[in-house]
């Protein structure tokens, strides 16, 4: 299966989440919230650093649950600002 390059876009989506959890984890260790979430730890650093900029719904839906974040609020602040206006 050949997956379509991502636009310049959705690569400043995914970093744009990544920073959102990283600020989300605060103090936790990587190691520790990756086990809440039942993810590995190399998964969350690859989403933290933007390595993973489309990780799998429902990978960032645990996360949002280890982290105590509602998946409205994550993808409100995800959406670039040129298409939140566009009545999605």
């Amino acid at each position: 299966m050949v997956r379509t390059p991502l636009t310049p876009e959705e690569r400043e989506r995914g970093e744009r989440l990544g920073r959102l959890l990283r600020e989300a984890r605060g103090g936790r260790s990587m190691a520790e919230v990756a086990a809440r979430a039942g993810i590995s730890a190399e998964t969350l650093r690859k989403i933290e650093t933007g390595r993973a900029p489309t990780p799998a719904f429902f990978t960032v839906a645990a996360l949002a649950g280890a982290l105590g974040l509602s998946m409205d609020e994550l993808a409100g602040r995800c959406v670039l600002a040129e298409v939140s206006g566009a009545g999605l």
